[in-house]
């Protein structure tokens, strides 16, 4: 039995491809060096004691019990769906996680904590082979279908897979990239992303403009460009609706460009550095989802040298990330946008994936 495990996971970014997954478009994305952790050491009871050590708050979880079809906490759902990979916990333990993720800022928090308990949990109570493909599939379940959520794969599966990573969702297929990133210079707003509320909005108002293109167009197929002209096609869609076609057409481009580059054996960052700039336009011109201060963070990061700046997440708020390839401009860029008031500023690397430590 074990006595003492750690089960860490990462942060992610997405580089292309935001507001894509759930079109069941591709994305790229990468982790970074900042994790979660969740610490267990076994205790004599039928409890998992929990304490939450940033927000000080402490939670109990009685293994015995049964766990209800509308619960909403996240660590219980896991316990209830891991019942059907045969993983059924059967001992107590204290367990404290803490992090340094900031908290609701578009960097995937609330995923890469789903994946280090469900990662502990498998390794603790189950005799099942832990592979990221697992991981993936069953944090996916908990954090989206379980709660009815209107997020795509994208987190989930950047974090089980670790380092950067190209996922079809069409698929699941993953391609993972060794690239060694330039610094990525991450920039928290003081205002938390609105991660259910636009997501729904942009979800439904882009499926709708694909579906009324189809209608109008029956040989129109967004995987195939030579199928369909884009000019014609906004013509046919009423305004409000023209922008989240154009943004989901531009963008899954953008990410395709983007994988050519990626499949390159030397990354030519110049490049990259110019789609991902094309690929915040459309985040920020189209689909509106910027704020005051994340547009005044970007132009700040781009003032001091930025190769390129985008926002990182739902939107509403959240983060910002920055491309520079110099150290003192990567530094530079942190203290003008602390200068400026934001949440949090810091040179970011690209991560790993999730990781256990077990004492005996």
């Amino acid at each position: 039995m074990i006595d003492k495990i750690v089960s860490q996971a990462p942060a992610r970014v997405c580089l292309f491809g935001d507001h894509q997954d759930y079109l069941r478009l591709p994305i790229i994305a990468t982790t970074i060096n900042r994790n979660i952790e969740v610490s267990a050491t076994r205790n004599n009871s039928r409890c998992f004691k929990i304490f939450k050590k940033d927000l000080g708050e402490y939670d109990d979880i009685n293994i015995d019990d049964d766990i209800d079809q509308n619960e909403t906490d996240f660590l219980k759902i896991a316990i209830r769906v891991l019942k059907d990979y045969s993983c059924i916990p059967d001992k107590g333990y204290d367990i404290i996680i803490s992090s340094n993720i900031p908290i609701n800022s578009g960097l995937s928090s609330s995923s890469a904590l789903i994946v280090a308990w469900i990662n502990f949990l498998l390794n603790t109570f189950s005799t099942h082979k832990v592979s990221a493909e697992l991981l993936a599939e069953i944090s996916y379940r908990i954090e989206v279908i379980e709660k009815g959520n209107s997020g795509g794969k994208m987190d989930q599966y950047t974090i089980s897979f670790g380092k950067t990573i190209f996922l079809d969702t069409l698929n699941d297929k993953v391609i993972s990239y060794d690239h060694n990133l330039c610094d990525m210079i991450i920039g928290v707003s003081n205002q938390p992303k609105n991660t259910e509320g636009l997501l729904k909005k942009l979800k439904t108002n882009a499926l709708i403009s694909i579906d009324l293109v189809k209608k109008k167009f029956p040989k129109f197929d967004i995987y195939n460009p030579l199928s369909f002209d884009l000019e014609t096609c906004l013509l046919e869609l009423d305004e409000e609706f023209r922008p989240y076609f154009r943004a989901a057409v531009g963008n899954y481009q953008i990410t395709l460009n983007a994988q050519n580059e990626f499949n390159k054996s030397l990354l030519n960052i110049e490049k990259i550095s110019k789609l991902m700039s094309d690929h915040h336009d459309f985040l920020k011109n189209d689909l509106k989802i910027t704020t005051p201060e994340i547009d005044h963070m970007i132009d700040i990061a781009e003032q001091n040298g930025s190769l390129a700046s985008k926002i990182v997440g739902s939107g509403g708020g959240g983060s910002i990330v920055c491309l520079s390839n110099n150290k003192e401009t990567s530094i530079k860029i942190v203290k003008e946008l602390n200068k400026i008031g934001v949440k949090e500023a810091f040179i970011a690397k690209r991560g790993s994936g999730p990781k256990i430590l077990i004492n005996e």
